[in-house]
């Protein structure tokens, strides 16, 4: 049977905090996590977008404003949402770049690192201490089908690299970062006895602003054509993300993605993913130099408590 928002479980009495919730998937996920009753928090880079974005989730949606392509604001952003509420149930990690005109982000990463992983990484950790001990917490991290033409996780060398604002290669390195990212956090979580657990989901192919503007010449043709017979729209491409984030017979450490056409399309489902996403000891190799880079320090595996410490 094909998993749809109908069968997202009654969500009131449940607070989430969706980034990148001006538009597109995290719009998406935001509307239906609304209307099954929770109270969502959509983080977004641009305030007036996400008042806008509000007003169509409707029910108890609010705004907080988060640039992930800066560590300062990441930090404000927690702190803010740390004010407003003392536990989170849901946290979906949505919002990211591709191609953006800009080479680095404010503290000097290479823009697809910065944002898609670092920023993340930095917002998971700080706002950690709300989710770790509810029951029924998740985490879920959005990555994409690109993470399976990166050969390798990013590096120290990647991190301020020049000219990766254009980059493939650099796009991709960071959506398998961002599924080793969930995947090495639900391994922390698990060993240190906590109840939150994190999944990973990509959204195969859709229809979002993402697409637009800034691909390398050479991809537009490409990616227009496969946008054209294979995408679908928002609403369908958030689907993964949205049963890793409410179905609770979905475990930690999984992903999902669409069912149907190389994972481009379709319903909901447990999906593949490269080798390289299974490799431990990168994995533990990512998350050391993310915590050097951000200053978000997580507690070591087997800790008595899972949690960020002060930035640095």
């Amino acid at each position: 049977m094909v998993w749809s928002t109908a069968d997202v479980p009654d969500q009131r009495g449940r607070t989430a905090l969706v980034t990148g919730a001006s538009g597109g998937l995290g719009l998406e996920t935001a509307r239906v996590l609304a209307r099954r009753g929770a109270r969502v928090i959509l983080a977004c880079r641009d305030v007036e977008r996400g008042i806008a974005a509000a007003a169509r989730v409707g029910g108890m949606a609010e705004v907080v404003r988060l640039d992930l392509g800066s560590l300062a604001s990441v930090r404000q952003a927690a702190e803010r949402v740390r004010g407003r509420v003392d536990r989170l149930d849901l946290l979906v990690n949505n919002a990211g770049v591709m191609f953006p005109a800009y080479r680095h982000t404010r503290d000097g990463f290479e823009p697809h690192f910065g944002v898609n992983h670092l920023g993340h990484f930095a917002l998971t950790g700080l706002l950690l201490p709300l989710l770790r001990d509810v029951p029924g917490a998740r985490v879920v991290t959005v990555s994409s089908l690109a993470h399976r033409l990166a050969a390798r996780a990013p590096r120290a060398g990647d991190a301020h690299a020049d000219g990766g604002h254009r980059s493939v290669a650099a796009y991709s390195r960071s959506k398998l970062a961002n599924l080793m990212f969930a995947r090495e956090l639900h391994r922390r979580l698990a060993d240190s006895g906590a109840a939150a657990v994190s999944v990973a989901a990509h959204p195969g192919l859709s229809r979002t602003g993402l697409w637009h503007a800034g691909a390398p010449v050479w991809l537009r043709p490409v990616s227009a054509g496969a946008l054209r017979r294979l995408a679908q729209d928002p609403a369908e491409a958030a689907l993964p993300a949205l049963r890793a984030a409410t179905d609770p017979l979905v475990p930690g450490g999984g992903h999902l993605g669409p069912a149907g056409l190389s994972e481009c399309r379709g319903g909901a489902v447990p999906a593949r993913s490269s080798r390289a996403s299974r490799d431990e000891l990168a994995r533990i190799r990512l998350w050391e130099l993310s915590q050097d880079l951000t200053g978000v320090r997580y507690a070591r595996r087997g800790a008595e408590r899972f949690a960020a410490g002060t930035a640095r």
